[in-house]
């Protein structure tokens, strides 16, 4: 009785829906939690953050620029805006990167099973290559 209450599936019956992984990475790096990758998901979490803290600082650097204080400023006022530009086209690369990425995991998530599982060919004790 307690096998039927606390039964879960074989790890090779399982699939991941693509359409579900895609849903769930609607929300940076929840598409590789949903797909079992937290690696992964850490991975694209941390560089959406990084990417997001750069453009703010950019444009930080840029709104309080002060063309008297060279010694605070490396770099001209327009290559601020520039660099806020660049990590704003990054947060969207690593955005839809993510998306991507968990829709082909999700495809892909019988593979490693399926690779590691014999050919029935195999299993009958037939060999088609001999023949």
């Amino acid at each position: 009785m307690t096998g039927l209450a606390f039964g879960q599936e074989k790890e090779e019956e399982r699939s991941k829906n693509p359409k579900m992984a895609f849903y769930f990475s609607l929300i940076p790096g929840m598409g590789q939690v949903y797909n079992g990758k937290l690696l992964k998901s850490a991975i694209v979490i941390g560089l959406e953050i990084a990417a997001y803290n750069a453009c703010l600082n950019n444009l930080d650097l840029y709104n309080n620029y002060d063309p008297d204080d060279d010694d605070n400023y490396p770099l001209r006022k327009h290559r601020y805006l520039e660099k806020r530009n660049k990590y704003a086209w990054w947060i969207g690369f690593i955005y839809v990167y993510g998306m991507i990425d968990a829709v082909v995991d999700a495809h892909l998530y019988q593979f490693e099973n399926l690779m590691e599982s014999q050919l029935e060919s195999e299993k009958k004790g037939k060999n088609k290559d001999a023949e």
